[in-house]
């Protein structure tokens, strides 16, 4: 009988001796591993930041030890969400401007620039978020009342598109802009002879030159307050679209240091200083940075006209929009892109931008292979031109809450057979194979519960259109959690490491109060993130 007894406590404690000791396991969870056979699995095992084993919580038990133990309770685990198309620094910045997003009139606009000044005393008021469209009366503004009310301190509101601005004479006088200042690339606006303070696309550039630079310690606050908005909605990764040297490697810096959590797929901005140096360096890449893309602009935005379109505008006889780039610039740039290592992501609206990219890229990407270079929005796509998306080299890098806030105007601009081809999220992904997700914020909420639901339902928080907006073109739950997670780490070339729950990649994943894949889909824009985890460790 003793012999027994010592066999069998010998025999476990050789079980747990046998036990590999790691750095968290999770356990009782409704976990989407995002797999190429998109299996669920209740645990996993975490160790040096990255993803162990996944298995039954019985296995998980029986072959790990770890001090930190997460009963999940059966609440619902994605992998970290990623913004395929966003502003992250930009978002940061935003935090220390005016915030004009959900103003319903110039009036709303004009009283939240007077309390910002009121409190901050700024010597350039600067701020962002306007839309005309949400107002009653869907026009322009005049800069009569700032000016008004600021006649010595410069202001300059841009609208939320990033694509419009509103400058007060100050501004406008300090960046040197006048009746004669020419306007390629974009508009500046005048009535009665007389500037408007309305600037479209480029001229705008002249304004941003003369805007007081943020110090370091602005940068640093900006950066961090953005990581904190972001985890807390449960991205792990963001793609910024646009950014220059300095922030870039402000960005190193502070994650090398483990100030910033946050990983950063950093598309360099379309600038010679910034060309030269990085196309000539090339691929940066450290386990939370990744600088091999180049940012470039084709035309403005379709709420602001500024967006290039094959015929004019319904709404605005022989208006047709522009290009922000010269074409045998973009030819050449594209050229040396393609000569590079590096991935061109090009902002395209309207349809005749899109086809002058489309054919760019499948021109001078002949005979290259993985190249993976994005069409960034790719809103109006109309004739044919769907099928340059069938070429491997060519993704579709889309927005879906862009539909679901411009669906009440949009066929103002484009007319009713126009806007077919816009906002054509299932056809872009039965063409191309892969839709890679973002929202483009601050342009829309950074939520990506909220790009989960336009995605689906095709409609707003409230419910409209009944039907949903052009509901052909959207997304399944699977097709969408996809184009948040593994197709979007692809469209970053970073699927190998991220983007689902599987042995060997970065531990990035996120609880949920809810299954966001089987609730009602209008219960969606309400869930909560319950914890985010960046290489294992938890973030919010």
């Amino acid at each position: 009988m003793y012999r027994i007894l010592i066999v069998l406590l010998l025999l476990v404690v050789s079980c747990k001796e046998s036990k590999t000791n790691v750095d968290l396991i999770v356990i009782n969870a409704q976990a989407y591993l995002v797999n190429a056979s998109f299996d669920t699995a209740e645990a996993f095992a975490v160790k040096d930041g990255k993803f162990l084993e996944i298995g039954s919580s019985k296995y998980i038990q029986d072959t790990y030890e770890s001090s930190q133990i997460i009963d999940a309770k059966n609440k619902t685990i994605l992998p970290g969400l990623i913004d395929a198309h966003c502003h992250f620094y930009g978002l940061g910045l935003n935090q220390l401007q005016v915030d004009l997003v959900g103003t319903t009139s110039f009036e709303e606009v004009i009283e939240r620039v007077k309390i910002f000044q009121k409190n901050k005393k700024a010597n350039f008021i600067i701020g962002r978020g306007w839309d005309q469209n949400d107002w009653a009366v869907q026009e322009f503004p005049n800069k009569k009342i700032l000016d008004s009310l600021f006649p010595g301190t410069p202001v300059a509101l841009t609208r939320v598109d990033g694509h419009a601005m509103l400058c007060n004479t100050a501004a406008l006088k300090v960046a040197g802009i006048t009746l004669e200042t020419k306007a390629e690339g974009g508009e500046i606006l005048v009535e009665n002879n007389q500037l408007t303070g309305v600037l479209i696309d480029n001229p705008m550039e002249l304004v941003e030159a003369v805007f007081p630079k943020p110090s370091k310690k602005m940068q640093i606050t900006a950066l961090n307050d953005a990581q904190h908005i972001c985890t807390s909605l449960g991205l792990t990764t963001v793609s910024d679209a646009g950014l220059d040297q300095q922030v870039i490697e402000l960005i190193d810096s502070l994650q090398q240091a483990n100030v910033l959590d946050m990983r950063i797929y950093a598309m360099i901005s379309n600038k010679k200083e910034n060309l030269d140096y990085y196309l000539t360096k090339g691929k940066i890449k450290t386990p939370r940075l990744n600088v091999q893309s180049v940012k470039v602009y084709a035309d403005g935005a379709l709420g602001s006209r500024g967006a290039a379109l094959k015929e004019s505008y319904s709404d605005k006889h022989n208006h047709f929009g522009a290009l922000v780039i010269g074409v045998e610039d973009y030819k050449t740039l594209a050229q040396r892109i393609a000569n590079s290592d590096y991935q061109m992501n090009t902002h395209a609206i309207g349809d005749s931008a899109n086809r002058f990219v489309l054919q760019t890229y499948n021109k001078v990407l002949q005979d290259k292979e993985n190249r993976r270079w994005r069409v960034e929005h790719a809103q109006v796509i109309t004739d044919n031109d769907f099928e340059y998306f069938k070429n491997d080299n060519i993704i579709p890098s889309i927005q879906p809450t862009h539909a679901t806030s411009d669906m009440y105007w949009a066929e103002d601009r484009l007319g009713a057979q126009r806007v077919k081809g816009a906002y054509a999220y299932k056809t872009l992904l039965e063409i191309s194979g892969k839709v890679a997700l973002g929202t483009d914020f601050p342009v829309e909420q950074v939520n990506p519960f909220l790009t989960f639901y336009a995605a689906v339902s095709r409609k707003d928080t409230k419910g409209y259109p009944e039907n949903g907006f052009n509901i052909r073109d959207g997304l399944t739950r699977e097709e969408t959690l996809k184009g948040m997670t593994i197709w979007a780490a692809y469209s970053n070339f970073e699927d190998e490491e991220k983007g689902s729950i599987e042995t060997g990649k970065y531990a990035d994943f996120i609880i949920l109060d809810r299954d966001i894949m089987t609730v009602e889909i209008n219960q969606v824009p309400e869930t909560k993130v319950l914890s985010t985890f960046i290489n294992g460790k938890k973030v919010h």
